[in-house]
């Protein structure tokens, strides 16, 4: 039978619920629990897709397509496991197949209303996560903050699943800050007890506290909690702050909270196996080099807009014992005038140009590009990244002095970069991007055969605009190399300028798919790359 835990926040966002949950998903995996992990987000878009990153950060997809939460992208980096569409339910999703069954007639008649139509399609959504996928344990994040309006409906669903399911197949986990008070020099529990009484209002009782704190909470502090909350002392838990995220598993475990668990569902405490995780913390811990790298995008004032991009370089940079410093530089400077490239690139050992929609700071790319291929600097395109280096290299190199893309000027006249032939009837934005994995055949004897040394891949998409085919040949015969194709379809989906020290770029988005103690190939191969540069 499935046991469920449920991961909530309060006092403040941003505390770190998503860090949290893939945290205990880490620590319960290693006991040889299987384990699955999803998000509810009680905003009313039916996905973040359509949501500019500035506000909400990246898109993350999972492999069967589905436009997701960054969180999703923390948990399969910590669990190393692909999740799939049950993994992120927002308000919008909910309503709108609510209200599909209405329309349909499924509800007979019956007044539909938020108890129980709504509460009953969040239950199911939770429910579908643990037969869909067989986990021992599922691991649920609600977004936002206890207290919020949008997100009653969750917490009374949660309410009913509880009752359902009892306290010995059901787990509470409330995240909660603990804030420092610098003028009395004290740590205060008032937020905590607050936020926990609106909870227990809900009708729920939260088993464990992960208090967000600065430095450990002493004795007299969990004995405060335990009293005003109504939990044991032992299921007060502090979550200190960390240089790294990745130490997080850890600090949990020495406190026994994945063990704690594991003894509230009556499930063998197995031995936690982390020696993985302890030797990438080591390793982490002592890098012996360093290298920068140059980011070259139009949202870089939030740095989560490339969340999985920036971790993935990290990645790699651990494996080859060397800190990956990451310059963050806006594509929109680039493109002023008399723009020094020589020194915004200066002390640069790579550029990377990372994916996007629309045509701001399309040009500041494009320079950086040139400049990389110019100067022989290791350079990795990511989608629009591969899209803009197809584009410069046509102007600068063949000299089709039009290249472009439709989807910067929808009546250019060299349209290098076009719309499928399938999306150009689409109408919704939403969910119609080339979304999750796609095929992709790699040439022998190229740049990409050597980073992935076989064959045979499956990447993940989001993107709706393509390589233009009929330029191929006029492309390649100037020295561009198109070595990854989807045969399928006959779709471009890896570039390379073999003359280039490392020139490559692709159309799907490498980021999704790496991990900590396992970087991608293309980031492995790119950021080897540039510590050589060095």
């Amino acid at each position: 039978m499935t046991k469920y835990v449920f991961v909530t926040g309060g006092v403040v966002s941003g505390l770190g619920k998503g860090i949290t949950a893939s945290s205990l998903a880490l620590l319960l995996k290693s006991r040889g629990y299987k384990v699955f992990m999803q998000k509810f987000d009680p905003y009313f878009n039916v996905d973040p897709g359509t949501m500019n990153p500035i506000q909400h950060g990246e898109v993350f997809v999972t492999y069967d397509g589905c436009e997701t939460d960054l969180d999703l992208g923390h948990y399969e980096r910590f669990i190393d496991e692909e999740l799939n569409y049950t993994s992120n339910i927002t308000s919008g999703k909910i309503y709108s197949s609510v209200i599909e069954k209405e329309r349909h007639g499924d509800y007979l008649g019956a007044t539909v209303q938020l108890v129980p139509h709504i509460t009953n399609e969040i239950k199911n959504k939770v429910y579908e996560a643990g037969i869909t996928s067989k986990a021992d344990i599922v691991i649920t994040e609600i977004g936002g903050t206890v207290g919020d309006i949008e997100s009653q409906a969750f917490i009374e669903s949660l309410r009913q699943i509880q009752y359902e399911k009892g306290t010995s197949d059901t787990c509470f986990v409330h995240t909660t800050l603990i804030p420092y008070i610098i003028g009395s020099n004290e740590l205060k529990t008032k937020p905590t007890q607050n936020s926990v009484k609106d909870l227990q209002n809900m009708g729920i009782r939260p088993n464990f506290l992960v208090c967000r704190t600065p430095f450990e909470t002493s004795d007299s502090i969990k004995e405060k909690l335990s009293l005003f909350c109504n939990l044991p002392k032992s299921n007060i838990i502090d979550c200190v702050d960390a240089k790294n995220i990745y130490e997080i598993p850890l600090n949990l475990h020495k406190q026994k909270i994945d063990e704690l668990i594991l003894k509230q569902f009556n499930l063998k405490e197995n031995k936690a196996n982390l020696k993985d995780w302890c030797d990438l913390i080591n390793r982490m811990d002592n890098l012996k080099d360093e290298v920068d790298i140059a980011l070259v995008g139009k949202y870089v004032e939030l740095h989560d807009a490339y969340l999985s991009v920036a971790e993935s370089l990290r990645h790699a940079g651990y494996k080859y014992h060397t800190k990956v410093n990451i310059h963050w530089i806006n594509s929109e400077f680039l493109e002023k005038e008399n723009i020094n490239l020589k020194e915004v690139f200066k002390n640069i050992q790579g550029i990377l140009v990372p994916g996007g929609f629309g045509n701001r700071g399309i040009n500041g790319k494009i320079k950086a590009i040139e400049f990389a291929r110019i100067n022989n600097i290791p350079f990795l395109g990511i989608c629009l990244g591969m899209q803009l280096a197809v584009i410069e290299f046509a102007k600068d190199v063949c000299g089709i002095l039009d290249a472009n893309s439709t989807e910067f000027d929808p009546l250019c006249k060299e349209a290098v970069i076009d719309l499928m032939s399938n999306q150009k009837t689409v109408i919704n934005m939403g969910g119609t991007l080339r979304l999750g994995n796609y095929n992709c055949t790699i040439k022998k004897n190229t740049l990409a055969y050597k980073d992935y040394k076989e064959e045979h891949i499956k990447e993940r998409h989001r993107h709706r605009y393509e390589f233009n085919n009929k330029y191929m040949d006029i492309l390649e015969s100037k020295g561009m190399v198109f070595s990854g194709i989807n045969e399928e379809s006959n779709l471009v989906e890896i570039i390379e300028i073999p003359k280039h020290k490392h020139f490559i770029a692709c159309q799907f988005h490498p980021e999704f798919k790496s991990r900590p103690t396992r970087p991608h190939p293309l980031f492995d191969s790119f950021i080897k790359s540039s510590i050589d540069n060095k």
